[in-house]
């Protein structure tokens, strides 16, 4: 990134820190939890701890980073290297992404940039210029890509209350700034469980690693008796719901999936894993000591904030997170792709000089299709 575009993103950035650090969500037992921070220029610092608002505030005053954390886990030590920090435990925290789901729409708004001459265009394989095949893949989320990024949250809510009897006050879901959601989870019995027992939980989330015999099937002899019955709750009952397709369809369906054989019905189970099982990210939630994006922060992918989400169902995240001002910038934009920010349409701009909103030319610049004139 030039240097001119940098200067303009940490001002911006820093003005954003300024007039509203009243977005910033500083989560609770602050004194506990590792801080750590990027620059625009630099590589991330960490193992830091804070105190209270003060001290973040001062902290993005000083340094005006590019991104801030915040660990999911609490320490007693949370400045100290890893291993003698003393961890006590940490939140369930999961990450859904647009880009986890494979859309079809995303050839659509995806571009990449050549990392040998720079040449930006829609070919995914190799530079249309210098025929490179060194790319950096940047992608313009659709609204399509937002929906189906919300229709995962509802899924693992719906699983996180229904089969672990999670309140649903206790579930809050941020979007992350960029392209999808961070769900986390407060106050429940997985505060301290590990990371072998948090795979676990996600195994069971996404659906994976289903046996037939939890659902009646059986190599030998099976019982129609012991297939899920329509009204079932968990797993079963979703199970139902999607191959049954309704009551009355049960009894020969049934008789469908015994014919099959065993080996088909696990092949059935497997194909569910994506229909009905969340996708989520496992790794994210298998960290015990991950640190996250800090709620109310700038995304330095996009200059959108990750912020809280009252409703879900109605969250535009191109309207209710672009928080940067309107002020006019001049810069060079070589985005073949149009989108969508406060409204308001951009592009495509083909190597041109335009004068944009600020909360525009930030989002080109941070996706690396726009440069300060």
């Amino acid at each position: 990134m030039q240097e001119n575009d940098i200067k303009f993103l940490e001002d911006t950035f820093k003005k954003y820190y300024f007039d509203h650090f009243d977005l910033i969500r500083v989560p609770n037992r602050t004194s506990e939890r590792e801080f750590g921070f990027q620059k625009f220029n630099s590589g991330m610092t960490r193992h830091i701890s804070i105190k209270d608002d003060k001290e973040l505030h001062l902290l993005l005053m000083k340094n005006i980073p590019s991104d801030v954390y915040c660990s999911n886990a609490c320490y007693s030590f949370p400045n100290l290297p890893m291993n003698e920090k003393d961890w006590k435990e940490a939140d369930l925290i999961f990450d859904i992404d647009a880009k986890d789901i494979n859309l079809e729409c995303r050839k659509n708004h995806t571009i990449s940039k050549c990392n040998e001459c720079n040449e930006i265009s829609t070919n995914m394989n190799s530079c249309s210029k210098c025929n490179s095949i060194k790319l950096e893949k940047k992608s313009l989320p659709c609204k399509n890509c937002i929906n189906a990024s919300k229709n995962e949250v509802l899924k693992l809510s719906n699983i996180l209350i229904e089969d672990f009897s999670i309140p649903q006050n206790d579930i809050h879901v941020y979007f992350s700034g960029n392209e999808g959601f961070h769900v986390y989870v407060y106050n429940s019995q997985f505060q301290q469980l590990g990371s072998k027992e948090r795979s676990e939980l996600t195994d069971y989330i996404m659906f994976h690693g289903a046996i037939p015999e939890t659902f009646g099937m059986k190599k030998i002899k099976p019982n129609r008796l012991t297939f899920p019955d329509f009204d079932e709750k968990g797993w079963r009952g979703r199970f139902s719901k999607e191959v049954y397709g309704a009551k009355s369809k049960r009894s020969k369906i049934i008789t469908e999936l015994i014919a099959n054989g065993y080996s088909s019905f696990q092949k059935t189970l497997d194909d569910l894993s994506d229909k009905i099982g969340a996708k989520i990210d496992p790794n994210v939630t298998m960290d015990i000591h991950r640190i996250f994006r800090l709620p109310g922060s700038l995304n330095s992918k996009s200059g959108l904030t990750k912020v809280f989400c009252t409703d879900l169902t109605k969250f535009d995240p191109y309207l209710e997170a672009s928080f940067l001002n309107e002020k006019l910038v001049e810069v060079i934009a070589n985005c073949p792709i149009r989108f969508n920010l406060k409204n308001t349409k951009f592009g495509p701009y083909f190597n041109e000089k335009v004068s944009v909103p600020t909360f525009a030319a930030v989002y080109m610049i941070c996706k690396k299709l726009a440069t300060i004139s």
